[in-house]
């Protein structure tokens, strides 16, 4: 399991746990013009709310990527909200030094770049529009509407049971549902922290990460994450890794064990990822 023992006082940075994230973190700073820093948002750069319309990054979150941003080839953010959302309430538009950045909505669907402030989108999934329709009767239909409600998402929607009397007996008991629901409209079900996303397919945070990194010709790649749809994106790391692109791969939080078990370097939150980005900043 990833640790976070700190290597030097002087600058705060932790040392990665594996051998992998030690290479991952060497070639990041021997080469940073040649390296991308992609995060996730929720609960990596903000901390987890119970009301996602409420979430914004930590308030260290956008100097400390603004102090590294020109420093590397990209800073990337890739989510499953929509990229227009992400980058409202994450700040980044306007910001000095976030030239470089680019928020992947919608698991890569959506982008949106600081050079120009524009959103580019493909057509959304009727799927999506048909299975929001019918979300609504069918939690009432199954009896688990009490506590859970809907996000729509644009070409997404999803679950919550957070707020429910029993957050995760509500999780559990609509996990088989709503992937029935999900496969009749041609999509599937993503999981996450008392969240369940019913998407289309071909949209990961792996995909979009593996994208990305070959079109900026990276050299190495940080990434970091803190549940289950991160999974997509460790493992195409894990592939540029084979493929001889050093790589780093952080969690944020311990709550997901399949991630934090995966990673190289463990912080606890969204406050220390931007203490190891602005560290990382000084380091460069």
């Amino acid at each position: 399991m990833g640790s976070s023992p700190y290597a030097d006082a002087a600058d705060s940075m932790p040392t990665p746990s594996t051998p992998a994230g030690r290479d991952g973190l060497a070639a990041l700073l021997e080469r940073p013009g040649r390296a991308v820093i992609a995060l996730d948002f929720d609960g990596t750069l903000a901390e987890i709310v119970p009301d996602p319309e409420q979430a914004r990054a930590h308030e260290r979150a956008v100097p400390a990527l603004a102090a590294l941003a020109p420093k590397v080839a990209s800073v990337a953010v890739i989510t499953g909200r929509p990229a227009g959302v992400a980058v409202r309430h994450g700040g980044f538009a306007g910001v000095a030094g976030l030239d470089h950045l680019v928020v992947l909505g919608h698991y890569g669907a959506e982008r949106w770049d600081a050079v120009t402030g524009s959103v580019r989108a493909p057509a959304p999934d009727p799927g999506v529009a048909a299975a929001r329709a019918e979300l609504p009767g069918f939690l009432d239909g199954i009896g688990a509407w009490r506590g859970t409600w809907i996000e729509e998402k644009g070409r997404a929607v999803a679950v919550h049971t957070r707020r429910a009397e029993d957050p995760q007996a509500a999780f559990d008991a609509l996990r088989e549902p709503l992937a029935a629901l999900a496969s009749r409209h041609g999509l599937i079900l993503e999981p996450g922290r008392m969240v369940l996303e019913l998407r289309p397919p071909g949209m990961d945070k792996g995909v979009a990460l593996s994208e990305y990194v070959r079109e900026v010709g990276a050299e190495a790649v940080l990434y970091a994450g803190d549940d289950l749809g991160d999974l997509a994106a460790y493992a195409a790391v894990d592939k540029l890794r084979s493929d001889g692109v050093p790589g780093l791969l952080l969690c944020s939080g311990s709550e997901v064990t399949e991630l934090a078990e995966r990673a190289d370097l463990l912080l606890p939150g969204p406050a220390q990822v931007a203490d190891f980005l602005a560290a990382l900043a000084r380091r460069l």
